[in-house]
């Protein structure tokens, strides 16, 4: 029996000592989840890193494209023309330039700065960038809409990389978005662009010696309309619209002013008095004046003379100044002739038609100075 006892009391410690061993695979099942779940943890945080980072890329082209990219500096040009800021607009890197800079592109080297300012910027609207491409040489092209006043335009400027600002790029004009308008206005010392009052002597290197027909040369923004006229006492025009949209480039301008219809009707006045005076001269020749009376006898007393018909003048332009074209007149003589032949007086009534020419100068004071002859004899 005790033998027995002690067999089973074997066999009950080894069940009881193998109890352990039996139930430790029952805790695998617990830990499986949580390392599931923590692979899980960890792809997600790699999932919101990654949608992290492409969200800072794409904030980062963003940022660049609006800020610090070629199209950005040229919208920033643009936007101060719009805004009238002309002294901003200058001081952009690449835009001002120099006589050297100038004679170098074929462009005059004395080239005025008198409409590089707010009075002559016309209005610029719905600025609009629409592409942007390197070149080979390193440079970006970016190309641009706009308004310029009531005209739609395209301009393409040549921008490349001036250094850097921390890590932001700076940009600059490779070629000066600014343009050189040659104008010639005929028939007026002074003139208007864009309302803004341009005196030649004030802007021609000749200074109170410019030639009044000479052409001007007048640096201006592009892109910019500038409207061209002349509207003084003497003469006007009905304007001229320019669009400066390609940069440094010579934008040629010829405008031709008209005399005024006041300026015609004081011309009128002066010519008319002119031969009045004229025929207050009792001489068969009135001296300085277009008409005249030839005899080959005596008078007998001074011949009276009067203006039977005066002449209707116009005023065309000519050069720097003006010309009265020929104009039909009538004198009147009244005179006693005695001949020679037999001693005989006879009184003379007649109507001496002639022709009426002048020239036309403007003195530097503004005043006009008239000169009234006959025709050319030759």
């Amino acid at each position: 029996m005790s033998g027995m006892d002690t067999v089973a009391k074997d066999a009950g410690a080894e069940r009881t000592n193998a109890t352990p061993h039996a139930t430790a695979p029952e805790t695998q099942p617990a830990a499986s989840p949580r390392r599931r779940r923590l692979a899980l943890d960890l792809t997600l945080l790699a999932i919101v890193g990654l949608v992290l980072i492409a969200a800072v890329g794409a904030g980062t082209a963003a940022i660049f494209r609006e800020f610090y990219s070629p199209s950005a500096f040229v919208e920033r040009y643009l936007g101060m023309l719009a805004q009238g800021r002309a002294a901003d607009a200058l001081a952009v890197a690449g835009v001002a330039v120099d006589s050297a800079e100038l004679e170098a592109a074929g462009l005059p080297a004395t080239a005025s700065d008198a409409l590089l300012r707010h009075d002559a910027l016309a209005t610029l609207t719905d600025i609009e960038i629409v592409s942007e491409e390197e070149t080979a040489q390193g440079t970006t092209l970016v190309t641009a809409r706009y308004h310029a006043g009531a005209f739609p335009g395209t301009t393409t400027f040549e921008v490349e990389r001036a250094g850097w600002v921390g890590l932001a790029p700076t940009w600059q004009f490779a070629t000066s978005p600014l343009a050189v308008m040659d104008l010639a206005v005929k028939g007026s010392m002074s003139f208007d662009v864009n309302g803004f009052v341009v005196d030649k002597r004030q802007v021609s290197p000749d200074g109170v010696d410019a030639d009044p027909t000479a052409p001007l040369s007048l640096l201006v923004f592009s892109p910019g309309i500038y409207s061209v006229s002349v509207d003084t006492p003497i003469s006007s025009t009905r304007g001229a619209a320019v669009l400066s949209d390609s940069p440094f480039v010579n934008v040629p301008v010829d405008i031709q002013a008209f005399a005024t219809p006041q300026f015609v009707e004081v011309v009128q006045e002066r010519v008319e008095q002119f031969l009045t005076e004229c025929a207050t001269q009792e001489v068969l020749q009135p001296t300085a004046c277009p008409f005249g009376f030839v005899v080959q006898d005596r008078i007998v007393s001074p011949p009276t003379w009067s203006i039977a018909a005066q002449p209707t003048v116009s005023v065309v332009p000519e050069g720097a100044g003006w010309r009265i074209p020929p104009a039909d007149a009538v004198a009147h003589i009244e005179v006693a002739i005695r001949s020679l032949f037999d001693g005989s007086v006879r009184d003379v009534a007649d109507d001496v038609p002639f022709i009426v020419t002048g020239t036309i100068a403007i003195l530097p004071d503004g005043t006009a100075s008239i000169s009234v002859s006959g025709p050319d004899p030759q």
